[in-house]
């Protein structure tokens, strides 16, 4: 009547994965509380900050050494932080969770669902597919024609990331793999390598063009604004400022990688061939691409002209989200199923949180007075303490991965810093903000897109840290040089 034979055996040892530790790393989570408890109570507190001031800067310290050396998943760190504020009665709850009603990160969440709909669409395949058929006769031309598509569905695609994944990276393994160029092999420099490192380096400065082409300048731009630094309808006063810098180093980039770091072919004449033959099995523009193209071409009128109308910038990116939704693009189980989003939603609601609350306590103000007492004490005057603050905000972001946490981290205190140090508002403001893009190709982890184009498997990690620092230099060179003179005439300082 009963089968003798048992699925499980009590005496037989439990499976791996029930073996196998599943909660926090032991190594990375006792090095973030530990320096989280020696900040606390061996570091003496000065004497002007209250308890609860050092007490919160403590537990942000092993929040972002938590970050970067990942004892949990982002999300669940940050929460795990929040909750010890809590415990701790460091923060109210509602303090703590104040920063949840942001409208910044509510447009970074409304950007992942935006960003879905145009990878659902296969509008960004298509329209990534008639560059390389127009121009990808040349190794050179299809880098361009890669760059070009970059541009210009950056400013309706505020997340680099689901540029890199849902559009460019599939492009270009299916053009690397149809000229026998393949990941994790010696044939990788043949065509995919530097495809890959053109289109990552090109990414931080279209990223950098435009203010909705990544999240973080949304957030540069509210975290500015609570400093007392106002921006003047922020969509064009971003692009005017950022417009001929960018644009030089966006177009020259894949030139000088050409010399830098050289593909073994240099001529790729089937490439518009397979462009075509993909076309031709897309067919014609779907009901629903054209759907994406009339709320991406909304969306962004109303960015740029969103201050005229008086619309706010999250208002209209909901407006778009609301039109997709109604229009089938999107389905509402899209966006449930957007896991990116809500985890972005709720460590970023945590660090903003935190930030806000350093400032309000004294602590930001505090190092700012410090650090610029510090270069007064150097007798140099504004220029040469904005060169200093922006180096340092630049190459600290080696201990970083994330763009959005450097931000949510260190923009408030370096901000402030270059406004006691008299460096003007908004050249400070916006020149910190388009660092934060620059550096998003400095290492493999610097950013979520640096990590899923190294994913690739086409570069190998050293020549990722060389080209990564070689074009960070050449890029602070060419702003430098280009953006001095450009924002003397625009009158940023």
């Amino acid at each position: 009547m009963f089968s003798t034979h048992s699925t499980t055996n009590p005496t037989s040892p439990p499976p791996e994965h029930c073996r196998r530790w599943q909660g926090a790393k032991p190594v990375p989570l006792a090095v973030s509380l530990v320096v989280g408890l020696i900040f606390r109570f061996a570091v003496p507190k000065p004497a002007h900050l209250s308890k609860q001031a050092w007490q919160l800067l403590a537990i942000f310290l092993a929040t972002m050494t938590g970050l970067i050396l990942g004892p949990l998943p982002v999300g669940a760190w940050a929460l795990v932080c929040l909750t010890v504020s809590l415990l701790t009665k460091t923060l109210t709850l509602s303090a703590a969770f104040a920063a949840f009603t942001n409208e910044v990160i509510w447009l970074i969440v409304v950007s992942f669902f935006f960003s879905r709909g145009l990878v659902k669409t296969g509008l960004g395949d298509r329209v990534a597919l008639y560059f390389v058929k127009l121009l990808g006769k040349s190794t050179l031309g299809l880098a361009y024609g890669l760059v070009l598509c970059e541009l210009l569905v950056s400013p309706a695609v505020p997340s680099t990331t689901a540029r890199a994944g849902g559009i460019f990276l599939p492009l270009i393994m299916s053009l690397s793999l149809s000229a026998d160029s393949r990941p994790n092999h010696a044939s990788a420099k043949k065509l995919g390598a530097f495809l890959i490192q053109s289109q990552l380096q090109c990414s931080c400065n279209s990223s950098a063009l435009f203010l909705t082409a990544a999240a973080q300048n949304l957030l540069c731009v509210k975290l500015a604004q609570s400093l007392g630094v106002k921006i003047a309808n922020p969509w064009v006063t971003w692009f005017k400022a950022s417009s001929l810098p960018a644009l030089i180093s966006l177009f020259s980039t894949p030139i000088i990688l050409f010399k830098l770091y050289p593909p073994e072919i240099k001529e790729t004449p089937d490439a518009p061939a397979m462009a075509t033959q993909k076309l031709a099995q897309m067919g014609p523009v779907s009901k629903i691409e054209w759907a994406m193209v009339g709320t991406m071409l909304i969306t962004v009128a109303l960015w740029i002209s969103g201050k005229t109308l008086g619309i706010a910038t999250v208002v209209t990116a909901m407006l778009g989200l609301s039109l997709l939704l109604l229009l089938g693009v999107l389905h509402w189980d899209d966006c449930l199923s957007e896991k990116t989003a809500w985890d972005t939603m709720v460590w970023l609601a945590v660090l903003i949180g935190m930030a806000g609350q350093l400032t309000t306590l004294g602590v930001v103000p505090w190092i700012s007075d410090g650090v610029a007492k510090f270069l007064k004490s150097l007798s140099v005057g504004w220029p040469a303490a904005l060169c200093i603050l922006q180096a340092a905000y630049f190459f600290i972001h080696y201990l970083f991965a994330s763009q959005t946490a450097h931000v949510g981290a260190l923009y408030p205190a370096f901000l402030a810093m270059h406004l006691a140090s008299k460096v003007p508002g908004l050249l400070a403001a916006l020149a910190l903000a388009y660092n934060t893009n620059l550096f998003g190709a400095l290492t493999h982890y610097s950013s979520a897109q640096a990590a899923v184009y190294y994913g690739g498997g086409y570069v190998k990690l050293p020549a990722f840290f060389r080209l990564g620092i070689s074009m960070a230099l050449i890029n602070i060179v060419t702003w430098g040089l280009v953006g001095t003179p450009w924002w003397k005439i625009l009158g940023l300082y």
